[in-house]
This record gives C-alpha cells, structure tokens and sequence, in this order.
C-alpha cells in the first residue's frame, strides 16, 4: 500500500500522517491551497510540523481560484467565518485532487482525515460520501485508488489525547489564521469543546 496523505498542518492530519509512518506506510503528503483565507498560517505550519516528525516534505497543490469564486467564511473574511463556514464541495475537491496526484503517482489509496460522523456538521463528514466518493473516482479514472478515512472511528476528543500520547505539538487549526487562533470557527470551537470535556 501507498498512500496521498491530505494534510494541513492541523492535528488531524497531522495524527493520520504520524500514524501511517508508524505502520510503515510510504506516503506522499499533498497540501491543498483552495483559497482558504489561513492557507499561509497552514502551509508554513506544515511545512515545519512534517519535517518535526520526520515525514516527507507536502506538495503543494494550488486550486486557490474554487475559494475565489466559491465564497464561505473559509474563504471570505467578509463572510461570517463560523455560521458560514461550509463551503459546498470542499472534500469532494480535496478526495478529487489526492486521488489525480494518486494516480499520478501510482499510490493505491488517499487518506483524509475525517472524525466520527456522529459528530458532523456538514454532509461530506460521513461513511456514505467517502464510499460514493471512492465508486466515483474509480468509474471516473478506472483507476482502483482506494478513499480512507483512518480517524472516522474517532472524537475530536480521542485525536487529542492520542495526539498528546504520541507527543504531537505545534499543529494549526484555526480557520482565520491568525494567530494566536480565532476562538470563535469551526474548528477552534471544536478543540475548546474537546478540552472543555476532558477538563
């Protein structure tokens, strides 16, 4: 197996990526910029976070002109960055993107890394849009990459502490990128709440 590992620079995929290598899992780190307004913050945060861990240096990947047109509080500080944060079609274009860079490559599968859908907000977070997702790339590629989602059997809270077992720091979550972080996204609502919970 060989894997396009999607990251970010944030702890999710940070964890995945760490945890593939641990398996002894060649993988091919893909960033992807697709306008997001802390792509900067991310793509350096990455950068550095990779190298700590000894993983490969990501690719990057410039789609940047999907967050131009397609306006979400992820790409548009004159959106509201929490209430409109879902921007449609954002994990389609990350699988879409991982799988080409995949086939390219002759990789066999491309990880993502969701968390349990029991706690989705957005309706590309589930089992059911990673299986259909695969059976169309597969029909449009005729290419038998696989979609994994390694972290689906987890909580926000379990990546945590996992990632603080493994001695994972220095990750970036923050949507707005700023720093320090926003507080107030998506995403830092989700690790305050995690943290709220195990305090």
């Amino acid at each position: 197996m060989s894997l396009v590992t999607l990251v970010s620079g944030g702890i999710d995929s940070t964890l995945m990526a760490v945890l593939a290598r641990e398996v002894g899992i060649p993988q091919s780190p893909l960033f992807i910029d697709y306008g997001q307004i802390c792509k900067e913050k991310e793509w350096q945060t990455c950068l550095g976070i990779l190298k700590r861990y000894g993983l490969p240096d990501p690719v990057l990947m410039n789609l940047g002109g999907y967050g131009q047109l397609i306006s979400s509080g992820l790409t548009n500080p004159r959106v509201r960055i929490n209430e409109d944060a879902f921007l449609p079609g954002r994990n389609l274009l990350f699988i879409l993107a991982g799988c080409a860079y995949a086939y390219q490559l002759r990789a066999t599968a491309v990880a993502i890394g969701l968390l349990t859908e029991e706690t989705h907000l957005f309706p590309d977070q589930t089992v059911s849009f990673i299986s259909n997702a695969q059976h169309l790339i597969r029909e449009a590629m005729g290419y038998p990459v696989r979609v994994v989602a390694p972290l689906m059997r987890f909580t926000k809270n379990d990546v945590l502490e996992l990632a603080r077992a493994k001695g994972i720091a220095g990750s970036y979550s923050c949507h707005a990128g700023v720093d320090p972080p926003c507080g107030i996204c998506v995403s830092c609502m989700e690790i305050k709440a995690a943290e709220a919970k195990e305090g």
